[in-house]
């Protein structure tokens, strides 16, 4: 499943975020490592500064696995549906692990690049 995560930079973790980021640790440990630099690279910071990316997402409930790699940094504000899980390949069992290479996001994903501005930079 993919979600549209919403999330703020916990105070006094901005500059240990950039520092992970820039070494390439940010959800070292993590079955989905790499997915975190991806996001990250992704993300946009919004009026409300919050920062907003699109996560793929296969544990039952959403974030299970990630959620304290990325609450070490931030606070997640709202996780939500990335779109109409009926309609979801991996999520109705039409096709296992569909997600990876889906472009059910697209849309959203196009319409998060122009919004705000990038988070890395």
């Amino acid at each position: 499943m993919r979600y549209l995560v919403r999330a703020r930079v916990r105070d006094g973790c901005q500059r240990a975020l950039a520092e992970a980021i820039e070494r390439g640790t940010l959800g070292q440990g993590s079955v989905a490592e790499g997915e975190y630099l991806r996001n990250m690279k992704d993300a946009r910071v919004c009026v409300d500064e919050t920062v907003r990316w699109v996560e793929v997402c296969y544990c039952p409930t959403p974030l299970q696995e990630e959620r304290p790699y990325w609450e070490e940094y931030f606070e997640l504000v709202k996780v939500q549906d990335a779109h109409d899980r009926r309609n979801c390949r991996d999520e109705n069992g039409s096709e296992p692990w569909a997600c990876g290479e889906c472009d059910c996001t697209a849309r959203l994903e196009e319409r998060l690049k122009d919004t705000g501005k990038q988070f890395l930079g």
